[in-house]
């Protein structure tokens, strides 16, 4: 069972109908437009769509009731229903999202039913860990002393369709973009807690060459939280961040300096604002200064920087009314940048990730980059293959008893990560190693 048949979830259909007609087995995609579902199937056999919405209890427990795997495509918050369901009912639960609080409290019972609740098996989370720990297992048993570890992930545009100055284009759900980072960057810097709070986040990056391409990192929430999971708690240095292109960062800043990017209010009357009004009622009152005068003062940005320019190719200007009753900010940041940033027919994006190794050999300290660049195709975009191939592939291996773990896991195990890399190379999503001279 599949539940979600959104953009990110294309070519771990494709992937898993193709199996199921090799192996005799079924699959059935659930998505609350059955329309949608219908539309992934194209010619496979074995494949079956069912509209169902999860508010309808009894339809989602008869179709957990006769599967043997739940793969979960929703967002991130509708994962606690299947995963409960899923306990009901004994079946193995899948997914590619981070493990949550409420989940992480079922792996007692998953463990004790002999189930399997594998998350966090997509791209970032998901190659990032499995790369990650084949190399820290491949250093460790050659006995190398890895004194520090960096890791960048990115879902960008691909370079033949970035004709945007801001480089970026909504490759994923636009309400997660305008939401990261929020909260306190946490992060092991020379054996010292460091930590960056959401107003410098995007001040402090830094600069990463990935196959003689320019880009930047900003930390991720909170690094920290995989250092016993990757088994590095002797480690120096462990950061985590994500990735864009310049000078990205430093024109989203001036968003967070403003507060557009807050989630926690709602503006009355937002519905009859424009979009120049909008942003001036988070400038102070100057008389006689244009809204472009008091944003550069507020700001303190230069009037001929790279900022400028991205802020005005938004639209942000505009004497157009926003429409939006009763909006957050963030919501009506949202809708403001979906006008620009959404993805055009033919449009391709890029997946961009690269792990640094800093190592202590007998001579001098070396880095070992391992670097990975996916792009989109016709077929699917390369946030699909990235997040919907490895749960595909998990998912092969647990019908083929393959898999022997149970409760809830990530998949930093190798024989999860080793049978999964191998078949993500053999399906063109390859890393390269280099070291430092």
């Amino acid at each position: 069972m599949i539940f979600g048949a959104g953009r990110s979830s294309t070519a771990l259909i494709e992937y898993l109908a193709n199996l199921c007609q090799l192996e005799s087995w079924n699959l059935v995609i659930a998505d609350q437009s059955l329309s949608l579902a219908n539309s992934r199937i194209h010619t496979h056999t074995n494949t079956q769509a069912i509209e169902c919405d999860l508010t309808n209890t009894r339809l989602v427990e008869s179709l957990i009731e006769n599967c043997d795997v739940v793969i979960s495509m929703m967002p991130p918050s509708l994962h606690i229903v299947l995963a409960k369901t899923c306990l009901k009912f004994q079946k193995h639960f899948l997914t590619a999202s981070y493990v949550s609080d409420e989940i992480r409290n079922l792996n007692q019972e998953a463990t004790q039913k002999g189930l399997l609740f594998l998350m966090e098996t997509g791209l970032d989370p998901g190659i990032d860990h499995m790369s990650a720990m084949k190399e820290i297992h491949n250093l460790n048993r050659e006995g190398l002393i890895l004194t520090g570890f960096k890791s960048y992930t990115g879902g960008l545009i691909s370079p033949e369709s970035d004709n945007n100055p801001w480089h970026y284009k909504f490759t994923w759900n636009p309400r997660n973009v305008i939401l990261a980072g929020q909260g306190t960057a946490k992060y092991l810097e020379d054996e010292k807690v460091k930590y960056i709070p959401y107003g410098k986040l995007f001040e402090r990056t830094a600069k990463i060459t990935i196959e003689g391409r320019e880009f930047e990192g900003y930390l991720n929430r909170d690094s920290l939280n995989y250092l016993d999971l990757y088994g590095l708690t002797n480690i120096k240095t462990f950061i985590r961040g994500t990735l864009r292109i310049p000078p990205f960062c430093s024109a989203w800043n001036c968003f967070v300096q403003l507060g557009m990017t807050a989630d926690d209010y709602s503006i009355k009357g937002s519905e009859n604002l424009t979009w120049n009004e909008f942003i001036e009622t988070y400038l102070p009152s100057i008389p006689n200064k244009t809204t472009r005068q008091k944003l550069i003062e507020f700001l303190k940005i230069d009037n001929k920087g790279p900022e400028l320019p991205l802020l005005e190719s938004c639209g942000i200007f505009s004497d157009q009314k926003t429409n939006i009753p009763l909006a957050t900010p963030a919501q009506l940041l949202q809708a403001l940048l979906e006008k620009s940033w959404s993805l055009s027919p033919g449009d391709k994006d890029m997946i961009v990730m690269q792990h640094q190794f800093e190592i202590l050999t007998s001579h001098k300290p070396q880095t070992i980059y391992t670097s990975l660049i996916v792009e989109g195709d016709s077929k699917h975009s390369a946030m699909s293959k990235t997040v919907g191939l490895p749960l595909g592939i998990a998912c092969k291996l647990l019908l083929q008893n393959k898999i022997d773990l149970t409760g809830v896991q990530i998949p930093i195990h190798e024989q999860l990560y080793t049978p999964i890399l191998d078949e993500l190379e053999e399906l063109g999503i390859e890393f390269k190693t280099t070291k430092s001279a």
